[in-house]
């Protein structure tokens, strides 16, 4: 699951040289083992992330923004788009993003 991961992030157009990539990476690989973590997402991702790569909460959510914000302005939207399966009008937020990832994989 993890390479699948990996792929999707990349074609997105999100390079792993952006430390958002490793922690969506990592945060997905959570949704992935337990669905109900999603909607918890500053209840249980954050934390979880931020004690695996030994930095803050807070600097998780930014670097995820981040990269999320490089895929939506620079990278592959429309491949966002497509795996969304339904419009997307604006960049999605961080746990939108998650859960448009954690749905296109899971299927």
């Amino acid at each position: 699951m993890d390479k699948r991961v990996k792929d999707t992030l990349l074609t997105l157009g999100i390079r792993s040289t952006y430390q958002g990539f490793h922690y969506i990476k990592h945060a997905l690989c959570l949704c992935l083992d337990d669905g109900d973590k999603i909607p918890s997402i500053c209840k249980y991702i954050y934390p979880e992330v931020a004690r695996k790569y030994q930095t803050s909460q807070d600097n998780v959510e930014h670097c995820m923004r981040t990269a999320i914000a490089y895929c939506w302005y620079n990278g592959n939207r429309e491949y966002l788009i497509k795996i969304a399966r339904y419009p997307l009008k604006e960049k999605p937020t961080n746990s939108e993003f998650l859960d448009i990832l954690y749905n296109a994989l899971e299927g």
